[in-house]
């Protein structure tokens, strides 16, 4: 599994509940732009349309040496799931405050997939507690690096 692309910043604006696996419905020249890294998932959302889930806003950008026939960037794309989790997850986007936010893309078995997560918008007040509970976990584990480092 070769990752392409992850969005750090869903994880601090979002808390993530639940994550899943689709494929996505490409063009031959989105697959090749995909391969050569020129992906942004930063702005990208899923939203249940017509039985079928689409993911907005994610920008693959155009392949250089592609023709006249080369993808639009930030066309809506088909993500491929199961028709049972379609359904799971229109019942739970419905409730109120859920997003579906494309946390990482990558390559499977040369075939590209998007991790799609049920995530919940965070209050500031939310960032800054995460914010902080990250610095002191990062100040533990310096401590604890350096007392091994002593005691060698």
């Amino acid at each position: 599994m070769k990752v392409i692309c992850q969005n750090r910043k869903a994880y601090h604006d979002y808390s993530i509940e639940e994550s899943y696996e689709a494929g996505i419905a490409l063009t031959g020249t989105e697959i090749k732009s995909i391969r050569a890294g020129r992906v942004n998932l930063s702005d990208g959302f899923a939203r249940p349309e017509d039985g079928e889930l689409w993911l907005f806003n994610v920008h693959i950008a155009k392949y250089d040496p592609g023709s006249r026939a080369n993808h639009e960037p930030t066309r809506p794309r088909k993500l491929l799931v199961h028709r049972r989790q379609i359904r799971e997850l229109s019942g739970k986007f419905t409730q109120r405050g859920y997003a579906l936010i494309p946390l990482k893309l990558y390559l499977k078995n040369g075939i590209a997939k998007v991790e799609i997560g049920l995530a919940k918008g965070k209050k500031l007040y939310d960032k800054r507690e995460s914010m902080a509970r990250r610095d002191a976990e990062q100040r533990i584990d310096r401590a604890l690096k350096m007392a091994r480092q002593r005691s060698r």
